[in-house]
């Protein structure tokens, strides 16, 4: 079985349609929605009722910090607490409900889907290195954890003696991951990228072969950046696009 796994799509629907139609071509089975669907962008109700619509077919999704903020305001930076604002004016009853009832994670066989960490999945902190990494990994017996929230593709990896490894991928090489070890995959984001390159960033795993592939999607910056600065969105939430940071 080969399972698309998405992060934090951000209300970017150039983006997120580009990765859904590049998983298709590529013969994905299975879709993973890994949180942030809001957040951003500038197509909010778009972004969820895709994702829902994908839920009803079997799909799974977890609930990311910018969604559970839709309900429960939470602090944080100026332009993304602007952009929450306007996006509740945005969405119905039913859209709210959708993000109200997602799970902060999901167990499946070997497999664990969370948004930000395994440790503490509601208090939303980051893994930026291998230190918080290896707290991820020692906090669930899953061999395979995968999550979002940071923007940038990395893996890690916890050896039988409890060290962790760490490497950035390239995109289009698939990456096995070896059974005697636990992994943690940080999957970059679809709709907002910070690592320099302003290509969506999603990956597939692979069941069988047990490898994991990490891709770079192109898809139309321009009209998404555009729609931004029309809603009158913070200039920065248009730049980043553009940019790749």
């Amino acid at each position: 079985m080969r399972i698309a796994l998405l992060s934090d799509i951000h209300a970017n629907r150039e983006a997120f349609a580009a990765c859904l139609a590049h998983a298709e071509s590529a013969g994905v089975d299975r879709y993973v929605f890994l949180g942030d669907y809001v957040g951003y962008g500038a197509d909010p109700g778009w972004a969820i009722d895709t994702v829902k619509a994908y839920v009803e077919r079997g799909a799974v999704a977890v609930l990311g910090n910018h969604d559970a903020a839709i309900g429960v305001p939470k602090r944080m930076s100026t332009s993304a607490e602007i952009a929450l604002a306007w996006t509740r004016t945005r969405l119905d009853w039913s859209q709210r409900e959708f993000l109200a009832r997602l799970p902060l994670r999901i167990e499946e066989d070997e497999r664990l889907y969370v948004h930000a960490n395994a440790w503490a999945p509601d208090q939303w902190g980051y893994i930026f290195g291998s230190e918080e990494a290896g707290r991820s990994l020692r906090a669930t017996t899953c061999r395979l954890s995968f999550c979002g929230h940071v923007h940038v593709p990395q893996l890690y990896h916890l050896t039988l003696s409890a060290k962790v490894g760490a490497f950035t991928p390239v995109a289009g090489k698939a990456i096995p991951l070896l059974l005697q070890r636990r992994w943690l995959a940080v999957l970059g984001s679809v709709g907002q990228p910070r690592d320099g390159v302003p290509a969506a960033a999603y990956a597939i795993f692979d069941t069988q072969r047990s490898d994991l592939l990490f891709l770079r999607v192109p898809y139309d910056i321009a009209a998404a950046a555009g729609k931004i600065r029309a809603a009158g969105l913070p200039l920065i939430l248009s730049q980043r696009l553009e940019l790749g940071y």
